[in-house]
């Protein structure tokens, strides 16, 4: 049986080329919103990190009614780390809108998310948005597309794939690149002619595979997911099983079920095949798993989601200023939150160790841990982590492999021959480099992923804050090698106590200080970073001893440099492999993992040996 009156769409596309925008517009026009309400930019960006940082971290669902039939869709993130949020919604739906910016063009992302979608033989809907920009290049980038489909080796029909030429942020869309368009329409009709409409057996068992797995502190987990056969209702039994855990046979009841409406989850009785659902009730429910009828447990395969590249440790905070700022401080506290995370996320991966007070969490990338470690930071935890770094593999000759990402980066022509210095210090190697238009060079490099940690707050210096740097994991490669991932050294504190001005004055010709006057510092606390590539102990809670000729007021008339205060990415960046990032709600310390200064000194020594 066919369900004509669903279209269940994907809308998929790099970071920043306009997803959330155009879901924004698709809601407004169909009538979603009352026509005096006040709707704010990015509506399905809800968590407060995404709002801020202006990119897309989970999926999100929402549906919209278009001449009698509903289209349920699906906003998904653009950045490489959130890929494992890419990858399995698209098992929920029939089909994908490609988002590409008309300037741009394909990028790294639009090659990841376009590959995910033809290896599940889905159809493609290509959306070349931002044509109302000034450098815009829809015909081009037309080609750039057709070209991404032919080396993914696309089948003829999926090269048949309908072309729409949008401005998301004015609201319009056509179907060719010389004309305007007056509104969302051509997109509208695009998705009811083109994305098949869900099919299934309604009198089959009950088959219903969890995608998503959503939280609500009154309700618990709830998992969301396409009903694939039969139907699904209120109290029915149903069993949970796994295709990849064969072992998984759980009996449990449907308490409450939820269909999308707008942006609200709308309570109903019962839902028949092609529909998304959301169902509560169910404690132990996980992505993957698949609500089945008792008298037919089949499990739908599930698609192994890619294996994490880089791991950070996450330890206790045991610096002499733990406890003081945190709510949850212990391992306990840790520990549970950690795997808690493991519900919602499945690219994370958690890891005990020999020491009860550490965790190896791993994921995609940096910004993957970054929003973890800022969410932690920000529900009151207090805890330490070390300097992200990437997991080998060896392969069976027992050579040594790493993660390698391929890079492409523009920047202004003037920059390019820095960035190829500094990228090849890091054992990248230029596959590409060709100019774009607007003074714009795109190279494209082959570089361990050891190679970019740390680099992109050099990146936006040495770009004067102009370059744009995208990443997307390629293979395992052979280990190319050391590399020194830090020419400074760092300013360390000598003694514990609060800064002084005196103190600092005096310690800010070494470098670049971290601390401003009254801020509590420790003993083996890096609280700047030094010009040179030594490690430097300096007294910054150091006073001036008043005599008869001079008094305390003279201190006000030292001039401080003001402080850097590094944000959560770049002190990430900043840390070397002996030092630890502690994390409070109220603030981010950088330390050495051995604080005492002659114990430090013997553990380099007997390292060096």
């Amino acid at each position: 049986m066919i369900r004509d009156d669903i279209r269940n769409i994907a809308i998929i596309a790099h970071v920043d080329h306009g997803k959330t925008t155009l879901v924004d517009e698709l809601l407004k026009q169909s009538g979603v919103f009352r026509e005096n309400q006040e709707v704010a930019e990015r509506v399905m960006d809800s968590g407060d990190i995404e709002r801020e940082r202006g990119i897309t971290i989970l999926s999100k669902n929402t549906a919209i009614t278009y001449k009698n039939t509903k289209i349920n869709i699906i906003d998904t993130p653009g950045h490489a780390d959130f890929g494992g949020e890419v990858e399995r919604v698209l098992k929920m739906v029939n089909g994908v809108v490609l988002v590409v910016d008309a300037f741009e063009g394909a990028m790294p992302q639009t090659k990841f998310v376009l590959k995910k979608a033809l290896e599940l033989e889905l159809p493609v809907i290509v959306c070349i948005n931002k044509i109302d920009r000034p450098e815009a290049r829809p015909d081009e980038v037309v080609d750039e597309v057709l070209e991404l489909f032919i080396d993914l080796d696309a089948n003829d029909e999926q090269l048949d794939c309908p072309f729409i030429f949008a401005s998301a942020r004015n609201g319009i869309a056509s179907v060719n690149a010389e004309e305007t368009g007056t509104d969302m329409t051509p997109l509208f009709e695009t998705i009811l002619d083109y994305i098949p409409a869900p099919e299934g057996d309604p009198d089959a068992g009950t088959q219903v595979l969890i995608s998503t797995i959503d939280y609500n502190e009154y309700v618990g987990r709830i998992g969301i997911g396409k009903v694939d056969n039969g139907s699904v209702k209120v109290g029915q039994d149903v069993v949970i099983v796994n295709a990849h855990d064969k072992e998984k046979m759980q009996k449990v009841r449907i308490t409450k079920l939820y269909e999308f409406d707008g942006l609200q989850k709308a309570e109903v009785e019962e839902a028949t095949i092609g529909s998304i659902v959301a169902i509560s009730g169910v404690s132990d429910i996980h992505i993957g798993d698949t609500l089945c009828s008792p008298e037919n447990p089949v499990p739908i395969p599930f698609q192994k989601i890619s294996e994490p590249t880089i791991a950070m440790h996450f330890l206790v905070n045991d610096s002499p200023l733990a406890g003081q700022e945190g709510k949850f401080v212990t391992s306990r506290h840790l520990r549970e939150r950690l795997f808690s995370e493991l519900n919602s996320d499945v690219s994370l991966r958690v890891e005990e160790t020999e020491n009860t007070d550490s965790f190896q969490v791993s994921g995609r990338g940096e910004l993957h841990l970054s929003v973890l470690i800022e969410n932690m930071r920000r529900e009151g935890y207090e805890f330490a982590v070390s300097k992200a770094e990437v997991l080998y593999r060896t392969d069976e000759r027992g050579n040594k492999l790493e993660p390698m990402e391929r890079a492409f980066i523009d920047v202004p022509e003037e920059f390019s021959g820095s960035v190829i210095e500094k990228l090849s210090n890091r054992k990248g190697e230029l596959q590409g480099m060709g100019s774009i238009g607007g003074g714009f060079t795109r190279l494209e490099f082959l570089i361990p992923s050891r190679g970019l940690i740390g680099y992109r707050g050099e990146f936006l210096t040495d770009t004067k804050g102009n370059g744009i740097i995208n990443t997307v994991f390629e293979e395992y490669g052979p280990y190319k090698g050391d590399i020194a991932y830090r020419k400074q050294g760092s300013l360390i504190a000598f003694e514990s106590g609060e800064t002084v001005a005196y103190g600092l004055f005096n310690a800010q010709d070494r470098g670049t200080l971290f601390v401003g006057p009254g801020e509590k510092v420790y003993a083996g606390m890096v609280i700047g970073q030094n010009g040179k590539s030594d490690d430097i102990e300096l007294n910054v809670c150091k006073t001036k001893h008043l005599t008869n000729t001079r008094s305390s007021s003279a201190d006000e008339a030292l001039k401080l440099t003001p402080p850097k205060v590094l944000s959560l990415e770049e002190a990430l960046e900043f840390i070397d492999t002996d030092e630890l990032l502690e994390i409070t709600p109220e603030n981010l310390r950088i330390r050495k993992k051995i604080l005492d200064a002659t114990q430090r000194f013997r553990a380099k020594k007997n390292a060096g040996k």
